[in-house]
């Protein structure tokens, strides 16, 4: 079939879809509009429903970029050496979608200088300026970036040196001086340890911040028990408290789980609670709370009693280019680069920190964490009844997760990632019965004991006494099992 006359206009006009022309005339304060058909595939709207709105077409500028494009007209019109003038704004079209559009305009004016008609082009660039909006971005970013490289590496000449004059000054002392006393010696190398002890700390803190910056510090997120993560906490902090006599008190509830890269949120919390003992007096408490921030968050609290945090710390507190770093109540050093790299961290798991503070009267740290689902394992090999007890567990605890695996290798795997809040098992199973799987479950699991309850095919004294001495209850799989199980799960699951 040959090119015809038709086939080449229809080709022309396709290439210009998302675009239209105009044309404007003024004659005796009269003003005549005329649109190109393509204005529909640009707008949705016809030319005659254009033509018929009050602006006759103009009603269509989006609101936030009306007044800058009137000003710009403006200033147009009222310039008789202006005849060209090209301009970019949004416009809601038909079905309430928001594009972007370019619009070039030529101006024939009269000996007066005044405008008498116009010519326009009209054309979508929404692709054009979402590309762009992102390179900027890319670009901000790049930039912040770039800022932050260069504070951290001023900060460093000064940092990484300063623990040194601590070091090599005592170790001389140590080296040269014969006649020091047992207590002299113990005392500067205590002074010796505890630049080394921040020395080190700020090297992995930079480590950990330049990888994070990198993006070679991959989040490895698991469900995590915050109460148990929380004590790892305070257990490594202990001694520190200890020596100010600082009362740790401990508010998690034990059924709250989060989803982090334990690690990682270990470091934020010990931060958080290392800074509120270094910056309290002795004979005072610290106290870290958790619990449900919102349907998505969790949220932990760390409250003091110190010294708080002046106008000026503030400003500094978090970054990394104006490093903020004070003595503690006892003369505690530290790196000022903690509370930065945790904010970091915080981020990266799509949390928050915010802080609130007052000089003389302590600091209150706030973190937000994404919440991990509670979920129930159901451990069954034959799947037509897995999938009943799944469909009843779902429909009794709608909250809930509930996961199904077939047999107990199965579910050691979903036991390490989902961290369940109880587990449904059979005993007959392939392979590993309930009794191994439970005994499996207890050797990685001694600090969260997870509730089980075992489903037993038939009566047998023996093996429900093999459950007691875990501490499981047992259940018949008959047609009663649903009304046993239901019977535990209100005792279990309040």
């Amino acid at each position: 079939m040959g090119i015809t006359e038709k086939n080449i206009i229809e080709k022309f006009v396709d290439l210009f879809k998302d675009e239209y022309f105009w044309y404007e005339h003024r004659k005796n304060e009269k003003t005549e509009i005329f649109y190109t058909d393509n204005v529909v595939k640009v707008t949705g709207y016809t030319k005659e429903e254009l033509l018929a709105m009050p602006g006759r077409g103009k009603d269509l500028i989006y609101s936030e970029d009306l007044q800058g494009l009137k000003h710009q007209v403006n200033e147009f019109e009222n310039d008789p050496d202006r005849y060209c003038l090209e301009l970019e704004f949004r416009i809601t079209i038909k079905d309430k979608k928001i594009v972007w559009v370019k619009e070039s305009i030529i101006a024939n004016r009269n000996d007066d200088g005044e405008i008498i008609e116009s010519f326009g082009k009209v054309y979508n660039i929404t692709s054009y300026k979402e590309k762009e909006n992102s390179l900027l971005q890319n670009i901000d970013e790049l930039r912040k970036i770039n800022v932050s490289k260069d504070n951290f590496i001023a900060m460093l000449s000064h940092d990484l040196r300063a623990p040194f004059t601590s070091i090599l000054g005592f170790s001389e002392i140590l080296l040269n001086e014969t006649n020091l006393s047992d207590k002299e010696k113990a005392e500067y190398l205590s002074y010796i340890n505890d630049s080394s002890q921040n020395q080190l700390q700020l090297v992995n803190n930079m480590l950990d911040w330049s990888r994070l910056q990198t993006g070679k510090l991959k989040i490895k997120e698991q469900r995590v028990q915050a109460q148990g993560m929380v004590f790892n906490c305070v257990s490594s902090l202990t001694g520190n408290a200890v020596r100010k006599n600082i009362d740790i008190k401990v508010n998690v509830p034990d059924n709250l789980y989060i989803s982090v890269d334990e690690r990682l949120i270990i470091q934020v919390i010990t931060n958080l609670l290392g800074n509120a003992i270094k910056f309290s007096p002795e004979e005072t408490s610290v106290e870290i709370s958790a619990n449900i921030y919102n349907e998505k968050l969790s949220e932990i609290i760390v409250k003091d009693e110190g010294v708080g945090i002046s106008e000026e710390g503030k400003e500094k507190l978090f970054k990394i280019g104006k490093i903020f770093s004070t003595e503690g109540t006892k003369g505690e050093k530290g790196t000022g680069l903690g509370l930065a790299l945790a904010k970091q961290i915080v981020e990266k798991h799509g949390g928050d920190i915010w802080f609130y503070s007052k000089l003389g009267e302590g600091s209150e740290f706030h973190v937000t964490l994404p919440s991990s689902a509670n979920t129930i394992l159901v451990v069954k090999s034959d799947k037509e009844k897995k999938k009943s007890y799944i469909n009843f567990l779902k429909e009794r605890f709608p909250l809930y997760q509930v996961i199904g695996a077939d047999n107990g290798y199965e579910a050691l795997g979903i036991i390490i990632s989902h961290m369940p809040s109880l587990i449904v098992t059979d005993h007959e199973m392939p392979l590993m019965n309930g009794i191994k799987l439970i005994q499996s479950i207890r050797l990685e699991d001694k600090p969260l004991n997870i509730p089980v309850i075992a489903i037993l095919n038939a009566e047998s004294d023996e093996i429900k006494k093999s459950y007691d001495e875990y501490g499981i209850k047992t259940i018949l799989d008959d047609s009663s099992g649903f009304d046993q199980l239901d019977e535990q799960l209100r005792t279990i699951l309040k």
